[in-house]
């Protein structure tokens, strides 16, 4: 499409600047060209080309004016759209910073916390960080910001109750 569409175009200016004749004829790499003058090694096989068939009526011309003319002030318009919409932004206050979400204070643990309090915290600590691990078994490293990782107290209480 784009091939006719440059053919048509070119048809166009050679023949009405110009009018010159064109032709046509496929070179030893297999491409086809077109140009008002052959190389000598391509006249036998040039095709001279009738650029008349290409070439638009007066209506035809003042359509495609029109279709121009309204396209590039719609082009305007949504420019002036844009300009708009970005000085109301610039106008606008920036947003006030969101402040980054607090986690809940660390538990102090120490060798004076009973076993009860160290099996709750140790409950939580794994409720907080089973939404961050993997399939692979791995915890992702956002979790370390949102939770508090405490240790099994079973070595120092012995089994839960």
């Amino acid at each position: 499409m784009k091939v006719r569409l440059a053919l048509v175009a070119f048809s166009l200016m050679c023949s009405t600047l110009y009018a010159a004749d064109i032709y046509r004829w496929v070179d030893e790499n297999g491409r086809t060209q077109f140009s008002d003058t052959v190389p000598e090694k391509y006249r036998k096989s040039a095709v001279k080309m009738d650029s008349r068939q290409h070439e638009l009526s007066a209506e035809q011309r003042q359509e495609a004016e029109a279709r121009a003319a309204q396209e590039k002030a719609q082009a305007a318009e949504v420019a002036q759209r844009k300009a708009r919409a970005d000085a109301e932004a610039a106008a606008k206050p920036a947003a006030p910073a969101i402040a980054p979400a607090r986690s809940k204070p660390r538990p102090v643990i120490d060798e004076n916390t009973d076993c009860a309090t160290l099996y709750r915290l140790y409950r939580e600590s794994i409720d907080c960080f089973a939404p961050y691990i993997s399939a692979t078994g791995t915890t992702k490293a956002e979790a370390f910001e949102k939770c508090t990782p405490v240790p099994d107290p079973s070595r120092k209480c012995g089994p839960a109750k």
